[in-house]
């Protein structure tokens, strides 16, 4: 304690003038001061916790779009629905691999399926084939990509991590130019998107 006061006094007697005197206070109002990070803390928690649901989704998500766009190549008799198919495969596989790397320093333990939803998915349009396939494919993939886009632009927002900010900004990217495929393949097979069909989406 000695010590701590020679430091104080010390420390005061630097101090010009005014803020010579303001110095006993000091550390009266350090306890106030910690005390008002506490909510930054808990909102940066929050967040670090937001992070990890988001990079585990976005892997989960990933996975389940490269089993889709397997199946679209196997299922779909249109040439335009299987390439979108293989982006997806090709797209989604790279976009894991910058993603699986800073989950790995986060802590998030890569999922090796997709999540239950997804899987259901997967098996009631694995049921399908042909044009049936295709409506189905179609649809799945404009409500999906809609949800990534905005799921994606939240977080690259959002994150103060540098890493999920930079990969958010890039899958950002890749699912506008996915969803903006898919929508005009539905336009060329007259597949209804959101109740919308060829010509209510021509005539916006």
């Amino acid at each position: 304690m000695s010590t701590l006061l020679a430091s104080t006094i010390a420390i005061g007697q630097n101090q010009p003038g005014a803020s010579g005197q303001q110095q006993p206070n000091m550390p009266n109002q350090q306890p106030m001061n910690s005390g008002g990070m506490g909510p930054d803390a808990n909102s940066m928690n929050q967040q670090a916790t937001t992070d990890k649901d988001f990079v585990k989704k976005a892997l989960e998500g990933g996975t389940a779009e490269v089993e889709l766009g397997q199946l679209a190549q196997q299922k779909s008799q249109s040439e335009d629905v299987r390439q979108f198919g293989q982006k997806m495969v090709d797209d989604h596989t790279q976009l894991g691999d910058q993603i699986k790397p800073i989950a790995q320093q986060m802590g998030v333990k890569e999922p090796k399926e997709p999540s239950k939803k997804d899987k259901q998915l997967i098996a009631r349009l694995g049921a399908l084939s042909g044009s049936q396939f295709d409506e189905a494919y179609i649809q799945a993939m404009v409500k999906d990509h809609k949800q990534d886009l905005k799921e994606f632009k939240d977080e690259a927002q959002l994150t103060q991590d540098p890493n999920v900010k930079q990969v958010a900004r890039q899958g950002t990217g890749v699912i506008s130019q996915h969803l903006r495929l898919i929508e005009q393949i539905a336009q060329n097979h007259n597949v209804a998107v959101d109740g919308k069909s060829k010509a209510s989406s021509s005539a916006k």
